[in-house]
């Protein structure tokens, strides 16, 4: 059954109000018509199956039919801080990081990275419709956020948990498997920071240190900057029983 993320505030009673663009989707791509059944997600945990009335081009109308937990969310809450990349490298990563689970995605500016992307509001819009798109293909429960660009210095300074790791190539002692024994399973909120092309400088890990943010090394391998934050949280889902 298709599934598509709707605003809340479209869930009223026992109907349910189409969007346009979400209706020319069901409409003319996916060929639907009245009688069809989708499931429709608010984003916060709670999925409606819903039968099709009507529908055309410039919007549609739902009858709900059973209101339910949404399932596909891993009970590890992360928060991917990935330096914004050039290309389509960091689209990849918002697209196979919210396929993997990923609750958060945080741009962030560093000294060897991009600066901030021309047309802020556009990319944001488009980073949110491939998180979007993403979340509906892999069947997850909620929808990830995703922000505007912040400094790395304020990224580090907010940082919510304690479990918050930055990934580093300089780092020779730790790796992530002793930072998850160090750290304990307990506890379901995780920060992880990877930078961009070049790395991160050494003054910003001692930033990161200040702030409680733990080095961690991946491995004897060099990855490039779209590999390491996904290889590093399948990882960590992994160790975490979240594949089970």
């Amino acid at each position: 059954m298709h599934r598509f993320f709707v605003e809340p505030s479209a869930l009223a009673g026992d109907r349910a109000i189409l969007s346009g663009s979400l209706a020319h989707q069901l409409l003319h791509v996916l060929r639907l018509r009245p009688g069809a059944r989708i499931l429709l997600l608010d984003g916060a945990g709670w999925e409606y199956e819903a039968e099709l009335i009507s529908l055309e081009k410039r919007g549609g109308e739902v009858r709900l039919l059973a209101q339910r937990a949404a399932t596909g969310e891993p009970r590890t809450q992360v928060t991917l801080y990935q330096a914004v990349l050039r290309g389509p490298r960091f689209e990849w990563v918002l697209q196979k990081g919210t396929e993997l689970g990923i609750a958060a995605f945080i741009p962030i500016l560093t000294a060897r990275g991009v600066a901030i992307p021309k047309e802020s509001e556009t990319k944001l819009a488009r980073w949110e419709a491939i998180v979007r798109e993403a979340a509906e293909q892999a069947g997850r429960g909620r929808l990830p956020s995703v922000t505007m660009p912040v400094a790395f210095a304020d990224a580090c300074a907010n940082v919510k948990t304690e479990k918050a790791l930055i990934a580093w190539e300089e780092e020779r002692t730790t790796g992530l498997r002793a930072a998850l024994t160090e750290s304990g399973s307990g506890g379901t909120s995780w920060a992880l920071f990877v930078g961009p092309e070049g790395g991160f400088t050494a003054e910003e890990v001692a930033l990161a240190r200040s702030c409680n943010v733990r080095p961690i090394r991946l491995g004897s391998r060099t990855l490039r900057a779209e590999t390491a934050g996904i290889a590093a949280v399948a990882a960590l889902f992994f160790a975490l029983g979240e594949w089970d």
